[in-house]
């Protein structure tokens, strides 16, 4: 059995919330040492999404609460970026949402710094950037 491949994925933006909509901007990069042939960004909510979204093509709905995005591959040097743009509509209105942003799959590799990919947001409904 060969040893796993190191990578260290980080993932960046910010997340808007105004009555039901939610946008959530994603930038997805990989510091290396190794190059991945993709990852895929998971997005959870806090309270449940409307029944019909539209989402890119690279993205799925996973369940009531969570899209899965894959992002493609991502050279180790950095300077490779992937950018997510999600417009969801959540069921209700509500005054605040919390929203996950992580990494669920990076293609095996190991990857020691979990501070840069894995994100956890208060968003109030004040149609104000909240960065991650």
């Amino acid at each position: 059995m060969g040893i796993a491949p190191e990578a260290d994925v980080s993932h960046h933006g910010h997340v808007l919330l105004w009555g039901a909509g939610l946008k959530v901007r994603v930038r997805t990069e990989n510091h290396g040492p190794s190059s991945l042939t993709g990852v895929t960004v998971r997005v959870r909510t806090s309270v449940a999404l409307a029944g019909r979204q539209e989402l890119p093509q690279s993205c799925l709905r996973a369940d009531r609460r969570t899209v899965l995005c894959r992002t493609g591959s991502l050279r180790a040097d950095g300077v490779q970026e992937r950018r997510l743009a999600l417009e969801l509509r959540l069921a209700g209105r509500p005054d605040e949402v919390v929203v996950r942003v992580d990494t669920l799959w990076n293609g095996g590799a190991t990857d020691r710094n979990s501070r840069n990919n894995d994100h956890k947001v208060l968003a109030p409904a004040t149609g104000d950037e909240y960065v991650f």
